[in-house]
């Protein structure tokens, strides 16, 4: 069927639903809502049989939604309405939610209905939220949806009238007067619910040391206290503030711009008050979070580590699965630990969320000297990469619960064996930041997919499905859970991986394989091929890197669909190498 995939933004749930639906067969088109392309023109090019939108901000015309169906994707249950429908269900402490597609009329998420799916909402951000079960939820709907569309003897259903009976719900935007947190009343719990209402946009809006910020993400800190709404602590880049009975961990904070300056954007919150306040800070103790926390602990980490048996387990969970020069070295410190210990199997990742995105481009931005912050960055993620590569008295798998993208996914795929959940979403790529990329893929991908995939992941810049992905080598398993089941899953895998009677073999195996390998070419000249290419996009006269870094970090208006989405790109599968 000929779809014409209608957003404000490449977003994941675009991503995801495109993909699905192209590994369905499906030819899909992406018509982006920016610039001066209008909705109209893009139809009559590509003459749709069906219209489907993912995540719109704007309104489709009258004239394209009476001659052409187009289904609406809701992030909210029957009779739920509003531009904030997530945001109000978390801040409530709703325990379930669900999606709805819905066909576009006149009343805005008032249409009728083709098909809707439920789905829990455990107590975690918006963001992760809206990359897990609601999009889950989101595509399963989807694909009902365009199913009953295909079998052309679906009647949607009407919100009104006879037969409908679920209670409505018309919300209003969820604005900054109600999401702002009283810190001399609100309970812990409260505070908890605010902030993950706004976790990645728009953020709470709030007073530090005399200065409006946006604060991004919360966590629940159990041992830790002082006058409600003080700052008391710091770790690894979070800042721990006071509430009435307890106190809560905020990874991220945004400075709330000012008359005719830059966009701010998001950064790790102790780093952000620094380069803000300066002298002005008071000092505040840096309380590091234990590696091996115990199992009643309820306090934030962004790097832990556990033993079952023969499998060690190394989490770690960066907001925005962007890792800075920190984090990394922070994680390399770990990943050292966790190979001295008597295991045999190393999991890495296991988190419900982001595995990694690579690079922190953030912090970059942020820093005196963006090229140099930019070698320091990727040096330190290939010192890690490394290590896994280099581990060969154990297997090490990648177990990614969430969606990973450039050196994030190479990261995985430098693992023995890498298991995907099959709601996330991999994009091996880095071309779309005017980048060459390093993190040993030059090695890492074509090893697992073949030379010629490897070019065609890397160069067309598309999303690709857990499904396709172990169609294509880059997954060795697909894991089918939910978020919430996916680590008990990956644990359970990993105990009858360790239990195998030919685990030493294979082992050893890997062991020769990488004496052979790095025989025929050592890892220190691919290292040195790509980081000669990543030093140009740094430092080299007319490269695109930082133009386009700084846009994408301080969120500028988009003017253009990006030149891999135009004149609207069909999605075709990713053939094996």
């Amino acid at each position: 069927m000929r779809i014409l995939l209608v957003a404000s933004a490449f977003n994941s749930l675009t991503q995801r639903v495109f993909a699905e639906l192209g590994d369905r067969g499906h030819s899909l088109r992406v018509h982006l809502t920016v610039g001066d392309d209008p909705l109209r023109d893009a139809v009559r090019r590509h003459a749709p049989e069906l219209i489907v939108a993912p995540i719109l901000k704007a309104t489709i015309p009258r004239d394209v939604w009476t001659a052409h169906t187009c289904l609406i994707v809701h992030p909210g249950p029957l009779g739920d309405r509003g531009p904030s429908s997530l945001d109000w269900a978390i801040h409530e402490g709703a325990r379930s939610w669900g999606v709805t597609v819905l066909q576009a009329d006149e009343v805005m998420d008032g249409g009728a209905v083709w098909a809707h799916a439920g789905c829990p909402l455990p107590p975690v951000g918006k963001s992760d939220l809206y990359r897990n079960e609601i999009s889950d939820a989101a595509l399963e709907a989807v694909l009902r949806a365009v199913e009953r569309f295909g079998a052309g003897d679906f009647t949607p259903r009407p919100q009104h009238g006879e037969g409908w009976d679920a209670d409505d719900h018309d919300r209003p935007y969820l604005d900054q007067n109600v999401r702002r947190v009283d810190w001399s009343s609100d309970a812990t719990a409260v505070v908890l619910r605010k902030l993950r209402a706004a976790d990645s946009q728009p953020g709470v809006l709030d007073t530090l040391f005399g200065e409006e910020w946006f604060l991004h993400g919360g966590h629940p800190e159990d041992e830790l206290g002082g006058r409600p709404g003080e700052l008391v602590a710091t770790r690894a880049g979070a800042v721990c503030r006071a509430t009435v009975d307890g106190a809560v961990w905020i990874p991220e904070l945004r400075r709330r711009r000012r008359t005719g300056g830059s966009a701010p954007f998001k950064l790790p919150a102790a780093m952000a008050l620094r380069m803000a306040l300066g002298d002005r800070l008071p000092a505040l103790p840096e309380v590091p979070a234990p590696l091996s926390p115990a199992e009643d602990r309820r306090t934030w980490t962004d790097i832990g580590y556990r033993e079952d048996g023969p499998v060690g387990f190394l989490r770690f969970s960066f907001p925005g699965g962007a890792m800075s020069t920190a984090h990394c070295r922070r994680l390399l410190e770990a990943y050292r630990f966790a190979s001295s210990r008597p295991t045999s199997v190393l999991v890495l990742g296991g988190g419900r969320d982001f595995f990694s995105n690579g690079i922190h481009l953030n912090v970059i931005e942020a820093a005196a000297d963006p090229a140099k912050e930019s070698w320091a960055n990727i040096n330190a993620m290939n010192d890690l990469v490394e290590r896994i590569l280099n581990t060969t008295d154990r297997l090490v798998v990648a177990a990614v619960g969430g969606n990973a993208a450039a050196g994030g996914a190479m990261l995985a795929a430098a693992a023995d064996e890498v298991w995907c959940r099959d709601g996330a979403l991999l994009n091996p790529y880095y071309r779309l930041m005017g980048l060459y990329g390093s993190e040993y893929w030059t090695y890492s991908l074509p090893r697992r997919v073949g030379a010629a995939a490897a070019v065609r992941l890397t160069q067309r810049a598309m999303p690709v499905t857990a499904v396709m992905a172990h169609r294509i080598g880059l997954v060795d398993q697909v894991v089918e859970a939910s978020p919430q089941e996916f680590a008990p899953r990956v644990a359970h895998m990993a105990s009858l991986l360790a239990s195998t009677s030919d685990v030493q073999k294979r082992i050893a195996a890997k062991k020769a394989a990488r004496e052979h390998d790095e025989a025929v070419k050592p890892l220190a000249d691919y290292r040195a091929e790509e980081l000669a290419l990543m030093h140009r996009n740094f430092y080299g006269p007319g490269e695109p890197y930082h133009a386009l870094r700084s846009a994408f970090v301080r969120k500028e208006p988009v003017r253009r669909a990006p030149p891999h989405l135009e004149p609207g790109t069909e999605r075709a599968p990713v053939p094996r190498g």
